[in-house]
């Protein structure tokens, strides 16, 4: 499991220092705070982590690293992913399961990382980033957009998402969580989501009847993307999976739903990671973490500082709360008037 991210003039990540890292983990913040940053910056050293030594891959970690970086941030140069007007070079801390990788270069750095430090063995489980967006109805546009023209606009998250749903379904018992997980997916869903190989194109199935992903709902896509990797076991139980915005395009019952079922797989194992700016998301959360006495550490931004809490402890003071809290006391006045 991921233990400890501790980071320095990362875009607008300016100072971060998040320890004692849970199966369940949230960050919280309004736009611009560098929420989906953090997110895609913990996804590309995992990600290094685990393509180092995989295989025949004969690429240093170094390498593997800038490419990450640079394919997923998609700079001019990665030593434009320093703070603007900072001193100070970028720095990223990562421990996993008390090991450590570390990094960190310059604004003149170009392609190569010359301070790389790395302790974590080499891992066969995958790691994931879900975007907002969802990618079904965009599959084949990303795959050739990056693997044939090599070009910018779909980042790294997009491709390595593209090409995990890619992977064929694979028969047998699956893990008893991840099927019941399934399970309740395709009640959300109301039918499943399934890659045809004839037309090259993803269906929506309800009963007897198909749809084409493009005229199915944005919510019933993404849900069916998580049920996807579920299914095809690019997931395992030693998995983390990065989420930004659980909450977009999902009405308030899916979000609740799929929120428990992120509960039910991080006590199998998988460690997840979500940035939010939903009081509801935030709500839902608290209450899994009193109910089932889950640790869920939080980290919330506010004028560029990071400040850590768990929701164990309570809901933290966050302009997303307040806000929340303020529109409820204007309804409650109103309605003692």
């Amino acid at each position: 499991m991921l233990n400890k991210i501790e980071i320095e003039n990362f875009g607008p990540l300016t100072k971060l220092d998040w320890r004692n890292l849970g199966p369940v983990n949230l960050i919280i913040g309004g736009n611009g705070t560098g929420k989906t940053f953090l997110l895609k910056a913990s996804y590309s050293a995992m990600r290094t982590v685990e393509e180092y030594r995989r295989g025949d891959d004969r690429r240093t970690a170094a390498e593997i690293l800038a490419e990450k970086l640079y394919w997923t941030f998609q700079p001019d140069k990665i030593g434009d992913l320093v703070t603007k007007n900072s001193d100070g070079a970028l720095s990223y801390t990562m421990r996993f399961d008390d090991q450590d990788f570390i990094y960190g270069f310059g604004k003149d750095t170009t392609k190569q990382i010359s301070s790389l430090e790395n302790h974590v063995p080499p891992r066969a489980s995958n790691s994931i980033f879900l975007p907002a967006k969802e990618v079904l109805s965009l599959h084949q546009i990303i795959l050739k957009s990056r693997e044939q023209d090599k070009a910018f606009g779909f980042d790294d998250t997009y491709l390595d998402l593209a090409r995990a749903l890619r992977q064929s379904p694979n028969r047998g018992k699956n893990f008893a969580e991840f099927a019941e997980s399934r399970q309740s997916l395709e009640e959300i869903l109301g039918g499943r989501v399934e890659y045809d190989e004839t037309s090259g194109r993803w269906q929506f199935k309800k009963g007897n009847q198909k749809f084409q992903i493009g005229v199915t709902a944005e919510g019933v896509k993404k849900i069916a993307i998580l049920d996807t990797l579920l299914g095809n076991r690019y997931l395992d139980t030693r998995s983390i999976v990065f989420i930004d915005e659980p909450e977009s395009a999902l009405h308030p019952m899916a979000v609740s739903t799929l929120l428990d079922i992120v509960a039910m797989l991080a006590e199998r194992g998988i460690q997840f990671f979500l940035a939010s700016h939903s009081y509801f998301v935030v709500k839902k959360l608290f209450l899994i973490a009193q109910e089932q006495n889950l640790s869920i550490p939080v980290i919330s931004a506010h004028d560029r500082q990071w400040t850590s809490e768990n929701l164990q402890d309570g809901i933290p003071e966050n302009p997303i709360i307040n806000e929340s809290i303020r529109l409820y006391k204007e309804e409650v006045g109103l309605a003692l008037k």
